[in-house]
């Protein structure tokens, strides 16, 4: 439960991580695009962490579908 709580978090800070960065790499321009390092490796956290969401997403609706037909079976 907390590592998804973190991953849904996650989802939310990490594309303000990259504005933040993508402002400092203007505010220091030299010619170099170095933001994109840290948002390849922030890109791919990110979609592990919506992998880590959806599947809590669906574990969560199996159960409440599961919890629907043992109540319509009473």
């Amino acid at each position: 439960m907390r590592s998804t709580l973190s991953a849904i978090r996650f989802l939310f800070t990490a594309p303000l991580i990259l504005a933040l960065l993508i402002v400092i790499n203007l505010m220091t321009w030299s010619g170099d695009w170095w933001v994109q390092w840290p948002a390849l490796g922030l890109g791919i956290a990110w979609v592990v962490s919506l992998l880590r969401v959806g599947r809590a997403i669906v574990v969560a609706g199996g159960l409440a579908a599961l919890a629907a037909v043992l109540a319509n079976r009473r």
